[in-house]
């Protein structure tokens, strides 16, 4: 029996095997299609795209060499903020997902490419393509799922620590770059698993810290010399940049994982008799899209196309776009639901799950005005029990 068959609540439960099967095909010809007509504008694109951010990035120095004034801050600003989100979303992103290695260009491959970001990308290439991208919103193997710091989902055992999930995810959105860098490096998983720390762990926390310095270094350090008077305007441009830069693709990494509807799957290992439909339609169930203007889709380097991404990762973001209507149409003709609503829809969907995932299942749904204190009451007792359950066990209780 595969994850999709176990699962209960499960929208595909009126789907044959036959129709699944079906499914797959027709996503293998949608994949199909784009293969056999990418080619120079698809390259075109690409490289105008690295042009522009690079342009963009140079003007904002230009411009914050005279930050001292304020106007020339924000401007600087809102130009570097706009430079970072391109280099991480639409570009780095996508060509470390080897999207345009077809090009065989050697200064855009995702063998050559580096990127404004804490991850070394060869670490984060390990842990978002392959393991991300193969264990799809299976609760204990998808990382990206929750970050490995949240409960994200019913059937998940809740205990008192899960209280402070939405403030470690605010406190992971503002670091969000860092946060990736430290689960990149699976240290959580190698101490749960009793491994220690074995050369490989080791191996990682060094790339991963030689990468954070550098950029460390280049943001707070080198760009604030170089630009003599205006140093601080530059810092401070810089970190604030950073902040914004952080806090939106959060915002698009959880619009495309976590809103309300999103499912995820129970497995303890890949189940190796699951079908190219099968894993087709793991990545239709386990993503969402955001609805919006092609400068939002740019901006979230193409991954407002979450449900497309998932279903091909490694085809050019800007035929997302194109083939949305197909998969859409595809989605409609089996009775699936297609899910995809603006981008404050999805946040605030997203952040609702956080916040009603925190507490004991119903909890949040059970409350009101008036029964307020007697459900804070209950609450209180939950989790004075859970505590009470985990130092029993051994188990660190607020980790």
């Amino acid at each position: 029996m595969t994850a999709l068959e176990r699962q209960a609540h499960s929208q595909v439960r009126h789907l044959t095997p036959y129709d699944v099967e079906r499914i797959g095909e027709e996503l293998d010809r949608i994949r199909q299609d784009v293969l056999d007509s990418r080619g120079a504008r698809d390259a075109a694109y690409i490289r105008r795209v690295i042009a522009v951010q690079r342009r963009l990035e140079l003007a904002s120095r230009v411009v914050l060499l005279a930050g001292r004034f304020p106007p020339a801050w924000v401007a600087g600003t809102a130009m570097l903020s706009l430079a970072k989100i391109l280099d991480n979303m639409e570009i780095g992103h996508n060509v470390l997902h080897g999207q345009w290695d077809w090009m065989r260009d050697p200064k855009i491959h995702s063998t050559t490419w580096d990127w404004d970001h804490a991850s070394p990308p060869a670490q984060w290439k390990r842990a978002h393509n392959e393991t991300h991208h193969t264990y799809t919103n299976i609760l204990g193997k998808d990382n990206d799922l929750g970050y490995g710091i949240m409960r994200v989902d019913e059937d998940q055992e809740w205990q008192a620590r899960h209280l402070a999930q939405p403030l470690w995810n605010f406190i992971n959105a503002c670091i969000f770059e860092y946060g990736i860098a430290m689960y990149d490096i699976e240290f959580g998983e190698h101490l749960r698993q009793g491994k220690g720390i074995t050369p490989e762990l080791r191996t990682r926390i060094r790339a991963a810290a030689s990468k954070a310095s550098k950029q460390v270094t280049k943001d707070y350090v080198v760009h604030p010399l170089l630009a003599g008077p205006g140093w601080l305007a530059t810092l401070t441009a810089n970190a604030t940049a950073n902040l914004v830069r952080n806090l939106w693709s959060h915002s698009i990494i959880m619009c495309g994982h976590f809103p309300e509807g999103v499912e995820t799957f129970e497995m303890r290992e890949l189940d190796t008799r699951e079908t190219k439909g099968e894993w087709y339609l793991r990545q239709m169930l386990g993503s969402a899209n955001i609805s919006g203007p092609p400068l939002m889709h740019l901006l979230s380097g193409n991954l407002s196309h979450q449900i497309e991404h998932h279903l091909f990762p490694d085809l050019p973001s800007n035929r997302y776009a194109e083939i949305a209507p197909r998969v859409r149409e595809l989605f409609e003709r089996y009775g699936l639901s297609y899910n995809a609503r603006p981008l404050p829809q999805q946040v605030a969907s997203a952040w609702h799950r956080v916040l009603r995932l925190s507490l004991p299942n119903d909890w949040l749904a059970e409350t009101d005005r008036r029964n307020l204190p007697r459900q804070l009451s209950k609450l209180l007792r939950q989790a004075r029990a859970s505590l009470s359950e985990a130092r029993r066990s051994g188990a660190p209780a607020l980790a």
